[in-house]
């Protein structure tokens, strides 16, 4: 029999944008992907899961389903609608009090995020990261946050997914502004956001803050296609674009001369270029340390093969099994042949991806404190019923990643805790509505919530932390 260890957290994951709706409720600024999305016409963030109505009944829903933490995110432009402006917006200030307020009510911890993918677009239109002022508007709405909560919040996360916000946006386009193969960009926004992350941490430890606070990466282990020699250097420089790059800035305060020759090679091959100046290192270094925990988010890992062609990505947005390519000119390309099951949206189930990260983290970056799984889940087209929505599948995936998160342990590694991605359906980014990760199923069209028999099993696991079992007793 396997076993959660008795501490061991059990959170349920939501995003502002994905999940509130009120896109212009009360004051709250645009963001960019309104724009975004009314353009493209296929679906939009209104009324999403209602959150912003709906939360004391999702937080009811998580007290009574053994759901110990939320991760939330606050939206910046309901705080600062333009992102720097000289006034907050108390409306959307008084939301989250009364959210966190709601949350202690139901004994359920937040955990909250400063930026989930929706810089305010008077910002974003003017180059977001990319441009130094954003960097030092979000320090500041960042420093509004600690002040304004630190009664009712004790734990902190800057930036969620840096490398999935670069690549959506310059590399895949499948983020506004919707820019293909700019390998510059991505990786300056990347450092960029590094930058804002070691200064608002840095800001947070001075005032002496009472709580923790940390940064979460999204995570894909690559592992070099049929284990053949020629592929093994185009999976390390995929892992150094995606991951290392990232990792370094967060734990090492600079970057290593081998992940920068690979930055290099990718950048020559693409004609791109970077600029890392002396004082960005410096803030760098001063937060390497100071990192309290490290968010890991998974949902798959890379087979990665040598590859020299031209850019060449389909983004599989409608869950059209089969249909997804990536292959990045001078990187490598992801192989999807292997005996590895996937979704519909064509990510491979491959658990033992997050065991192998954890593990890497743990040996490669010795001063990491502890590592919470923020997010993980199956994206999975449910079928409604309103007696039992049937959802084994999300239940074997989730019980098979809990079982890595057990291995990491026995390997030595300090894991905390798991968020399930997510708490109830949420609207997503590229997907819309049809792709499902909810503990609780939400019916778009009502706002009715329904508890899905992974909501039961998850209710079970809380109690006796047996892993052993897809069932529901």
């Amino acid at each position: 029999m396997m076993n959660l260890p008795k501490e061991f957290l059990l959170g349920g994951a939501t995003a502002a944008y994905q999940a509130e709706g009120a896109t212009t409720a009360d004051g709250k600024g645009k963001v960019a992907w309104d724009d975004y999305l009314e353009k493209q016409g296929r679906f939009k963030a209104e009324p999403a899961s209602d959150f912003y109505n709906k939360y004391p009944l999702d937080l009811k829903l998580s007290q009574e389903f053994g759901v110990d933490a939320i991760r939330v995110s606050i939206a910046w432009s309901r705080i600062f609608p333009n992102g720097d402006d000289a006034e907050a917006n108390p409306a959307g200030v008084q939301f989250y009090h009364d959210l966190f307020k709601e949350a202690h009510a139901r004994g359920v911890e937040p955990y909250v995020t400063l930026h989930h993918f929706d810089t305010p677009d008077a910002l974003h239109s003017q180059g977001d990261f990319l441009n130094p002022h954003t960097i030092e508007s979000f320090v500041r709405y960042a420093e509004f946050c600690f002040n304004e909560y630190q009664e009712e919040v004790k734990y902190w996360i800057t930036f969620n997914e840096i490398w999935p916000v670069t690549s959506g946006q310059y590399l895949v386009g499948k983020f506004p502004p919707a820019i293909t193969y700019d390998f510059s960009k991505t990786l300056q926004g990347q450092h960029n956001m590094m930058v804002a992350h070691a200064k608002a941490i840095k800001l947070f430890k001075d005032n002496q803050y009472d709580g923790e606070i940390g940064i979460i990466h999204s995570l894909e282990t690559k592992y070099p296609y049929e284990g053949k020699k020629e592929n093994e250097h185009a999976a390390f420089l995929y892992d150094v674009l995606a991951n290392k790059f990232l990792l370094d800035a967060t734990y090492k305060g600079y970057y290593t001369e081998e992940v920068m020759n690979a930055v290099d090679e990718i950048l020559s091959a693409n004609n791109g270029e970077i600029h890392i100046t002396e004082e960005d290192l410096a803030h760098l270094d001063a937060a390497k340390d100071l990192n309290d925990f490290l968010g890991i988010n998974y949902y798959q890992s890379n087979f990665v093969k040598a590859y020299d062609g031209d850019n060449d990505i389909h983004h599989n947005g409608t869950g059209e099994k089969g249909t997804s390519v990536f292959a990045l000119h001078g990187v490598g390309e992801q192989m999807f042949d292997m005996d590895i099951p996937r979704n519909d949206w064509d990510w491979l189930i491959y658990p033992d991806g997050l065991r192998d990260q954890m593990i890497r983290v743990a040996k490669e970056y010795p001063n990491y404190k502890k590592i919470y799984v923020t997010e993980n889940g199956m994206g999975y087209k449910d079928d409604f019923n309103t007696e039992l929505i049937d959802d084994t599948p999300r239940i074997d995936y989730i019980r098979k990643h809990l079982i890595a998160c057990t291995e990491a342990i026995d390997a030595g590694v300090n894991v905390v805790g798991y968020f399930v991605w997510s708490l109830m359906d949420v609207f997503s980014w590229s997907n819309g509505y049809n792709k499902r990760y909810g503990l609780f199923y939400v019916d778009f069209d009502t706002q009715e919530r329904y508890p899905k028999k992974s909501a039961y099993w998850w209710k079970q696991l809380n109690e006796n932390r047996d892993l052993s079992s897809n069932d529901i007793g």
